[in-house]
């Protein structure tokens, strides 16, 4: 065999070994949900599915409202994505193809808070969801995130080398209105980012602890992520219902993931080059 056949069959066999590392938690998870807590701590522990999923299902449904849970969070998840992108096509639109006065240094801002840790966040986030009195209401997840750094960028990407600014000025020529140019050009051409971001949007929200932790208060307005963490104590904690629940709210991430990876990939590498 030449030397760049074996350098291929490595690099399948490298890329292989990886996938399989990375698959393994989940392989356990989805093991461990058919399992009682007693089967999961033997020795050895269990590697084949077993039959006690619809049992840790009762369980985790007698522990929590899972069913109300797992509705805020695709509610939540819904809307934050919706939300993000009408405000981040818009300002990627503006930044990218209008002229205005301090827009290099607007732009900068904007990017410069992706240098802030998550952290420096959630104080200052409490204390304006306590103020205008959202505490323990889902729209303190979804509304402050609305316009994010990254998808501003990623939008002002795509349309700077996507979108031909003689096509918006021949528009404009016609008699189009801005938003009449918004809705009807800019936004089908960007189908391919949108679609990037809105599954960045969408996952990032459904896996969202830390924003439920600080503004949730009651266990009826949790998300998924916070709710499943509820169930955990130090002495009397059903492993079995919990990995039944994390199978369950990992299940939609999977299924979109693999419906739509190409999607993704293509959307991030669209706006690459000009």
């Amino acid at each position: 065999m030449t030397q760049p056949g074996l350098s291929r069959w490595a690099a399948y066999t490298l890329v292989g070994v990886g996938a399989l590392i990375m698959l393994a938690p989940f392989y356990v998870m989805f093991v461990f949900a058919t399992h009682s807590r007693t089967e999961i701590f033997s020795l050895p522990p269990p590697l084949w599915f077993g039959d006690d999923f619809f049992n840790n299902l009762k369980i985790l449904t007698e522990r929590m409202p899972f069913w109300r849970n797992l509705g805020w969070s695709v509610y939540v998840a819904l809307a934050s994505t919706a939300l993000t992108l009408l405000f981040c096509s818009m300002g990627g639109y503006a930044f990218a193809l209008f002229e205005f006065r301090f827009k290099n240094a607007l732009f900068g801002l904007v990017m410069g808070t992706m240098l802030l840790p998550s952290f420096m966040n959630m104080i200052p986030t409490f204390m304006i969801m306590d103020l205008l009195g959202w505490i323990d209401q889902p729209r303190a997840l979804y509304i402050p995130g609305a316009a994010s750094a990254f998808g501003i960028f990623l939008m002002r990407q795509f349309v700077a080398s996507s979108i031909p600014k003689d096509l918006i000025e021949a528009a404009r020529m016609d008699g189009c209105g801005e938003f009449g140019i918004y809705a009807r050009i800019v936004l089908p051409l960007l189908k391919p980012a949108l679609g990037t971001l809105g599954l960045i949007t969408f996952i990032a929200s459904w896996n969202n602890f830390i924003g439920p932790l600080i503004v949730m208060r009651s266990p009826d307005m949790y998300t998924l992520p916070l709710a499943l963490r509820s169930l955990q104590s130090p002495v009397n904690t059903e492993w079995g219902a919990l990995m039944a629940g994390a199978a369950i709210a990992t299940l939609p991430l999977v299924l979109l993931f693999v419906l739509s990876s190409r999607q993704l990939i293509s959307g991030l590498t669209a706006g690459a080059v000009k």
